[in-house]
């Protein structure tokens, strides 16, 4: 089974910036559509940021448009969601996953989970003073 694997989170206090990092687990990320969600405790899984291969398409969450980026290193197989502006709001594990068939945006962050051929195990992102 396909594995990614996230890094990047951790505490940081609100209007500071978090950069998260997504890398195939013995695998590249060639041909894969890349998707971050994130979900907060009691709350429904939410898709915040994707990119298509190589990266010509992205999508963006309206709750996150203008402090999120998205962008990837095909060279490095990394994809990379640069969070700026962080608010208590962000709080939440983030996850990224992986798909050759985003359907037919290129990208989606709103894909059933199974759609995704690739999930990782998520980084914990708090927000707080």
């Amino acid at each position: 089974q396909l594995q990614l694997v996230e890094s990047g989170g951790g505490l940081v206090q609100p209007g500071g910036s978090l950069r998260l990092s997504c890398a195939g687990s013995g695998f590249t990320l060639d041909y894969y559509a890349v998707a971050w969600y994130r979900q907060a405790p009691g709350k429904d899984r939410e898709g915040v940021s994707c990119i298509s291969y190589p990266g010509r398409n992205t999508k963006i969450a309206g709750s996150v448009k203008g402090r999120f980026a998205i962008s990837r290193d095909n060279i490095n197989n990394i994809v990379y969601l640069q969070m700026n502006s962080l608010k208590p709001e962000d709080t939440a594990v983030y996850y990224c996953a992986a798909t050759r068939n985003p359907g037919s945006g290129a990208c989606s962050i709103a894909l059933d989970r199974g759609r995704y051929d690739a999930w990782g195990q998520g980084t914990q992102v708090t927000v707080s003073s």
